[in-house]
């Protein structure tokens, strides 16, 4: 398993203490009051941050500090879990900004110290560690850092004047390497967003994590928040700048100018990361007490042509890298449609867990939705990425600039108009009563709702089947018999020889009416 996809350690976070913060009032700062020390007073802009970047990429890569590592080792999750961050000292816990910003410490799991800033009137100011803004444990290893370490990450707490406590509940979190995450509308963390993803499952060459080294917090007003962030790794420097909003759920607007130090094999922009391990489509005999384990059940394609595709997840017995050519995408994002609790029966709310869906701007050409699927055997690893891969090669001294929406929500938020897939359900083919033929599985993929509603009495809809080989059998389509209006599944058998997989796509359709969405899905036979 690459170390990239395994982050269930350190996205516990979520739930996990608080670090930081200042207050600040009217126009101006409370600082020694309210325990803080800062650096020296600088300009600060997106575009200085830019030059900053490109500059920095013309010169040999320095890892991130790791400060004290003797003592941050011993730091271990219990221990980091101890070490709770001072809410009274949090940045905007008495305003401007509805949202008061907290801080992670550092531990065996993070240790990479991160600079921090606060950014007011275009002026930064470092802010500077100190044990006294924690608390914790008279005995806390930690007690021994020298003043100097740093923090590991932050996170933007609920607003102060909102229906939950601030102090206890956070909606953003960035934390470890380049990722981050936000809950979305049912108050449930879950997948996880990165800056950029670089060369995953490229065969004989290691996956690249660059950090987020520098974040720049500020300013804030009204139901938003901006932040701003120095990316840096052997291969890359990225400057990027988030604008992010609570409402209904969290939509961060994303700018990124990234300068290439080196070629990147397999390029991945606006990458999403989730955890798929079984579901209803397929489980090992007894692999789990629960029905089914996932962050997410499906990559959502929105083409340039405007065609609509569902991917259903796999946890396939090898790495698998499927590519969805395009030019100029409307979106794609990683979904979790299934909300019904008995199918989960887990106390983690695996039904609440949020969909993500990446809205582009601008031109992004030509390239490919690419989706990433790693081999796992438990939830503690996320096996699973989506990623925009632009069709140009990225070549040392390359610079690009892409920007694009992130929405964390219940749903996609441009859904579409046909009838949309909820299930794939596969089993031995053939007829009941009747040996089961060997090499024949069957399928029964159920869409609901779009124009499957308003279908006139007697009007069947007509199952349009492809596969890359093999062939199909036992072809028709059914109203699922649970009352439900729209609620239909297209019945078929495949027919095929060999291990290697086959890529399948279905749509129901009515004459010449498309009724649905096109369900693409990659079956892996036995």
């Amino acid at each position: 398993m690459p170390d990239s996809i395994d982050r269930r350690a350190l996205m516990q976070t979520a739930a996990a203490s608080a670090i930081l913060g200042l207050a600040a009032s009217g126009g101006g700062l409370a600082l020694a009051q309210d325990g803080l020390r800062f650096g020296a007073s600088l300009p600060f802009s997106f575009e200085d941050l830019k030059q900053t970047a490109k500059d920095m990429a013309k010169t040999a890569y320095a890892e991130p500090p790791q400060p004290a590592a003797d003592i941050v080792a011993k730091i271990d999750y219990e221990a980091w879990g101890n070490i709770r961050f001072n809410t009274d000292h949090a940045i905007y816990a008495q305003g401007p900004g509805r949202f008061p910003v907290t801080f992670f410490h550092l531990g065996t799991y993070f240790r990479k110290s991160v600079e921090m800033n606060l950014v007011e009137n275009g002026m930064a100011r470092k802010i500077l560690y100190d044990p006294a803004l924690f608390d914790m444990p008279d005995d806390s290893i930690a007690k021994k850092l020298p003043a100097s370490v740093g923090f590991a990450g932050f996170r933007i707490q609920e607003p102060r004047d909102g229906a939950v406590d601030w102090r206890k509940n956070d909606w953003v979190a960035f934390l470890g390497a380049a990722y981050f995450r936000a809950i979305g509308e049912l108050y449930q963390y879950g997948l996880s967003a990165r800056g950029v993803a670089l060369d995953i499952a490229v065969p004989e060459k290691p996956e690249e994590f660059p950090d987020f080294t520098t974040f720049y917090i500020g300013p804030a007003a009204g139901d938003s928040i901006t932040i701003h962030a120095l990316m840096q790794g052997p291969s890359i420097v990225g400057a990027y700048r988030f604008v992010m909003e609570r409402g209904k759920g969290v939509v961060m607007r994303i700018e990124q100018a990234l300068y290439l130090r080196k070629d990147i094999a397999r390029f991945g922009l606006a990458p999403l990361t989730s955890m798929y391990w079984f579901s209803e489509t397929a489980k090992g005999k007894a692999v789990d007490w629960r029905p089914e384990v996932h962050d997410s059940d499906g990559l959502a394609l929105w083409t340039g042509e405007g065609e609509r595709i569902w991917r259903p997840l796999n946890n396939p017995p090898r790495i698998t890298v499927s590519a969805f050519q395009d030019r100029q995408p409307r979106g794609f994002g990683l979904l979790q449609r299934d909300r019904v609790f008995d199918h989960y029966q887990d106390g983690v709310n695996y039904d609440r867990r949020p969909s993500l869906w990446v809205e582009p701007h601008g031109d992004w050409g030509a390239g490919a939705v690419q989706l990433v699927e790693i081999p796992t055997d438990d939830e503690i690893h996320d096996n699973v990425v989506a990623q925009w891969v632009p069709e140009k090669p990225a070549r040392a001294g390359d610079s690009f600039e892409l920007a694009y929406t992130l929405h964390w929500l219940a749903d996609e938020p441009f859904p579409t108009a046909l009838g949309r897939c909820v299930a794939t359900r596969l089993g031995n083919g053939g007829q009941p009563g009747q040996p089961r033929p060997i090499g024949v599985r069957k399928f029964m993929v159920e869409f609901l709702g779009g124009p499957l509603q308003d279908l006139a009495f007697g009007i069947k809809p007509e199952p349009v089947l492809d596969a890359s080989r093999g062939t199909f059998s036992y072809i028709y389509a059914e109203a699922v018999p649970d009352g439900i209006a729209g609620h239909w599944r297209a019945q078929f058998d495949l027919t095929v020889e060999g291990g290697e997989p086959v890529e399948m796509r279905c749509y129901l359709k009515a004459g010449e009416q498309v009724l649905t969405e096109t369900w693409a899905f990659q079956y892996q036979p036995f």
